[in-house]
């Protein structure tokens, strides 16, 4: 049974706050950012924070640190996000995937001569390294598994399985708006242990009924003496860059990340960005911290309500419930089984059908409305006529309708002679989507002016 945890590139502890009532007992924790080193001091001093996780194989193999039951962790993304270079292992911080088995072999190797089952692995990342050009997740889940030499395949599966000689290794993409909160962030979840322990009881379920699909709802409401509208029942992933990098992209062009309120548009705060993971109000408010400090350690956090299940189910790994042999469903190999999952609904056998979708079988569908709020909203979040002005610029036809009525409307607040000044810096033809949007806005301009 899992009880004692350890935790690697722990950031602000999503896991922590995840698993708080359940039981389990922290024995460390290892983070080097500077903000998130704040936020563990204060919340929870009573955790040692081991710092760079490069050191701790050696820490644990002297036993100046314990080897618990779990280690979990989710190495830096950036190697492998599709908004990062994508440099896979040849980015120091992509090697720190590898570095991540150098702990829990370390820790293996204590537990042996302490009589202990294996340590369980738990490892967190975008879905972006399932596709890495340098093999990364297949050099990660081999090496895990306890293989000689990686498998490789040009994209690994969403959701799969594989039973190495030294460890049962199973991951699921699984997207965050399904479980209570709008957003949607797909996530990769791998879970690994001994040869006694089944991962797939964890992060597989039994497929008994038609999976729900999200609801729609109302996108404009009264709140807190406020009046708000939405673009969408969730929002896009959240990002670490939202602090500072929020207008050239996807979500600025749907607007999911974006909230009027009172006829302005802005940003989201800080506090509804806690909300979106599924922190408590405030849980990065620290005396002095600087917005940006706090967008970011949350868009680098793990969503809560995600981790919570998952915790919820750790222990059914020591199960043996669900039986997967069905030759169908694997490769005739030697030393190892490999199961492709990336049906999603995947068929067993006549009485096993088994959900590796990104959905769960019991959904919470989160409310933008619990989200938004008027409290805490400095006036930098508010969008200014020339910023929405050029949103619509880049997004061109790609702007949500009712987005690009909302921006052109306040960007109509600019003077004629600054919109010819900055449509003249990129000049088009009379036709394109850029001659079209300026001749818009200057009409609501001369329109207002009237």
């Amino acid at each position: 049974m899992i009880r004692t945890i350890g935790s690697l590139c722990s950031g602000i502890e999503s896991g922590t706050v995840a698993w708080r009532d359940m039981g389990f007992e922290y024995e460390w924790y290892s983070e080097i950012a500077p903000f998130p080193n704040k936020i563990l001091e204060m919340k929870y001093p009573n955790v040692s924070n081991l710092g760079d996780m490069v050191n701790i194989p050696q820490m644990i193999l002297e036993k100046s640190v314990t080897a618990p039951d779990l280690i979990c962790g989710g190495t830096p993304c950036q190697a492998f996000s599709f908004a990062g270079f994508q440099s896979g292992l040849k980015d120091d911080r992509g090697n720190l995937t590898l570095r991540f088995i150098d702990v829990i072999n370390a820790s293996d190797s204590v537990r042996k001569q302490e009589g202990k089952d294996t340590t369980a692995a738990f490892w967190e990342n975008v879905e972006g390294v399932l596709s890495d050009k340098t093999n990364a997740f297949g050099c990660f889940v081999s090496h895990l598994a306890g293989l000689s030499k990686p498998l490789e395949a040009a994209k690994w599966p969403k959701a799969g399985l594989l039973r190495g000689p030294q460890r049962n290794v199973a991951w699921r993409v699984i997207d965050a708006k399904y479980f209570g909160v709008p957003q949607q962030r797909k996530r990769l979840y791998v879970l690994a242990g001994g040869k006694e322990f089944s991962p797939e009881n964890v992060l597989f379920e039994l497929h008994t009924k038609e999976l729900e699909k999200y609801p729609k709802q109302e996108l404009i409401f009264d709140k807190e003496g406020h009046h708000f509208e939405v673009f969408r029942e969730y929002t896009d992933c959240l990002y670490a860059a939202y602090g500072t990098k929020w207008n050239g992209n996807a979500a600025a062009n749907n607007g999911s990340l974006f909230v009027v309120q009172d006829g302005k548009i802005r940003r989201l705060s800080p506090l509804e960005c806690e909300r979106l993971m599924g922190f408590d109000d405030g849980y990065t408010d620290l005396p002095k911290a600087r917005r940006t400090e706090r967008y970011t350690a949350i868009g680098n956090a793990w969503a809560v309500p995600v981790i919570r299940w998952i915790g919820g189910r750790i222990n059914n790994g020591f199960e043996r419930t669900v039986c997967i042999s069905d030759p169908q469903m694997k490769l005739p190999l030697k030393d190892y089984d490999y199961f492709d999952f990336s049906d999603g609904i995947c068929k067993i056998s006549d009485q096993v059908t088994l959900n590796c979708s990104d959905q769960p079988e019991e959904s919470r569908f989160g409310n933008m409305r619990d989200i938004v709020s008027a409290k805490d909203v400095p006036d930098k979040l508010y969008l200014t006529p020339v910023a929405c002005y050029g949103i619509l610029r880049r997004g061109k036809d790609r702007v949500n309708p009712r987005l690009k009525e909302v921006l052109t409307d306040i960007a109509s607040e600019m003077s004629v002679e600054e919109i010819e000044k900055r449509s003249a810096r990129q000049p088009r033809g009379k036709n394109s989507g850029m001659a079209k949007m300026t001749k818009q806005v200057k009409k609501q301009i001369l329109h207002t002016e009237d």
